[in-house]
C-alpha cells in the first residue's frame, strides 16, 4: 500500500460506525487546519503566501474568527488585504465596445478549503485501497451505513487511482450495494417520522426515526 495513505484514521471512523465516516474525518481535519493556520504557522512564508493567494471563504474565515484568537486572524486577514488591494490596483480598466468580451473579476478561493479538498481525496483512495489490503475492512464496510453521497461520489471517482480490473468491479459493486441499501434504510425512516405525526401513529415506537430528517440531510449534503 502506498505510504502516504494513512490507513489508521478510515479504520476508526468506521468501526464508530455513523451516516458517513468521511464526514466525521473532515470534520476532525477542518478543526486541525483551522488551528494550524491561526497557531505558529501564521509566521511562517509558505502560509502567508498561500493565505494571501487564497484567502478564506465566509464559512472559514467564521470558523477561524470563533477560536477567539483575533491577533493571529488580524496578521492573516491584514496580510491577503494588502495584497488584495495591489491586485486590484494592477487590474487593467474595462475595455468597452460592443463585441469586446467582457472580463471576469478575480474568483475567490480559500486556502482551508483547499487543503482540506485535498486531504478528503486521499482519505477517499484509502477507503478503496482498504477493500483490497486490509481484511478487517470488508465487514466492517459492507454492513456500515454507507456514506454521505457527496463522499461516496468522492469514492467512486477516486478509486481507480488504486484499484483495477476484478477487484475494482468488486469494490465498486459492493459500494454501490451498501450505499442503495442504507439511503433506501433512511427514506424508510423518513417516511415513519412523517407518518408519526398522523394521530393514528400517536401510540406507535418511533423506531429509528426521531433524528432521521437531520440524518437524511447529512446523508444528501455530508457535514457542513
Amino acid at each position: 500500500m502506498r505510504q502516504h495513505l494513512d490507513t489508521a484514521p478510515v479504520l476508526e471512523k468506521m468501526r464508530a460506525g455513523g451516516e458517513c465516516p468521511l464526514c466525521a474525518l473532515k470534520l476532525d481535519n477542518e478543526a486541525s487546519y483551522a488551528d494550524y493556520f491561526l497557531g505558529g504557522s501564521v509566521m511562517e512564508v509558505s502560509t502567508r503566501q498561500e493565505v494571501n493567494e487564497k484567502g478564506f471563504c465566509a464559512k472559514h474565515l467564521k470558523m477561524l474568527f470563533d477560536r477567539n484568537n483575533r491577533l493571529g486572524l488580524a496578521l492573516l486577514e491584514s496580510s491577503h488585504l494588502k495584497e488584495t488591494v495591489k491586485r486590484l490596483k494592477a487590474r487593467p480598466n474595462p475595455k468597452r465596445g460592443l463585441f469586446q468580451k467582457k472580463e471576469e473579476a478575480p474568483k475567490a478561493g480559500c486556502a482551508l478549503c483547499d487543503r482540506l479538498e485535498a486531504t478528503m481525496r486521499r482519505y477517499a483512495l484509502t477507503v478503496a485501497a482498504l477493500w483490497e489490503k486490509e481484511k478487517e475492512f470488508k465487514p466492517l464496510f459492507q454492513n456500515g451505513k454507507g456514506f454521505c453521497l457527496p463522499h461516496y461520489e468522492m469514492i467512486r471517482d477516486e478509486a481507480p487511482g488504486i484499484l483495477s480490473g476484478k477487484a475494482l468491479e468488486e469494490f465498486i459493486s459492493a459500494l454501490d450495494e451498501v450505499e442503495m441499501k442504507n439511503l433506501e434504510r433512511l427514506i424508510a425512516e423518513v417516511d415513519w417520522f412523517a407518518q408519526k405525526h398522523d394521530y393514528r401513529n400517536a401510540d406507535k415506537p418511533w423506531g429509528e426515526s426521531r433524528d432521521s430528517v437531520e440524518r437524511c440531510m447529512k446523508k444528501l449534503r455530508g457535514e457542513a
